[in-house]
């Protein structure tokens, strides 16, 4: 992607956390990117497609500072893995506020977007699926229906107590408390039969 494209996703983003979807005007976009709003219809071609690419932004950037580690780090352990990657959706800096915020909003506003929903269900599914498979490492005599089932409950949990601390609702740390919590439960109910 071009240097002027993430630019212009950047600032989408920026835009969607302090707006909202509905309110993402395109001229109000170029100002923030500090571009033409010619030169956003010559990326993105139309709203939608600047709110696709603003989904796909945020998930890749999100897989970014969820997955990043320093290369010289000793290897974490398959449940260290899978803690690290959740938690990191739950840090009090700009860039996952942002990213947590705009999700959100998206979210909201695929209720009344046939084709928005369509992009952010494969975007969770997505989502889903690798946590399922973190799991899955972690207990790997679990069926696959039960690794996608508690997968589904941990990405769900995780968008609500984000939400809820993103609103002040609660604080990041009881927020972080309770998907550790959260994890230790559905890892137990992977050990049954």
């Amino acid at each position: 992607m071009s240097s002027r494209s993430t630019q212009i996703l950047e600032a989408a983003a920026r835009v969607i956390a302090r707006r909202g979807v509905r309110g993402l005007r395109v001229e109000e976009l170029a100002a923030e990117a500090g571009v033409s709003t010619g030169l956003i219809y010559y990326h993105f071609k139309d709203r939608t497609g600047i709110l696709r690419h603003t989904l796909e932004f945020i998930n890749d950037r999100a897989e970014r500072y969820t997955n990043q580690r320093d290369p010289d780090a000793e290897p974490l352990g398959p449940r260290e893995e899978l803690d690290e990657v959740l938690l990191l959706e739950l840090q009090d800096v700009p860039e996952v506020r942002e990213n947590s915020t705009a999700w959100g909003e998206l979210r909201a506003s695929a209720v009344f977007d046939p084709i928005l929903r369509e992009d952010l269900a494969r975007a969770t599914l997505v989502w889903v699926q690798e946590v399922a498979a973190l799991l899955g490492q972690v207990r790997p005599m679990a069926p696959a229906a039960a690794l996608a089932a508690a997968a589904e409950r941990l990405t769900a949990l995780l968008e609500g107590l984000s939400m809820r601390w993103l609103s002040g609702g609660i604080g990041i740390e009881h927020a972080r408390t309770l998907l550790r919590e959260a994890i230790d439960v559905e890892l137990a109910s992977l050990n049954r039969p």
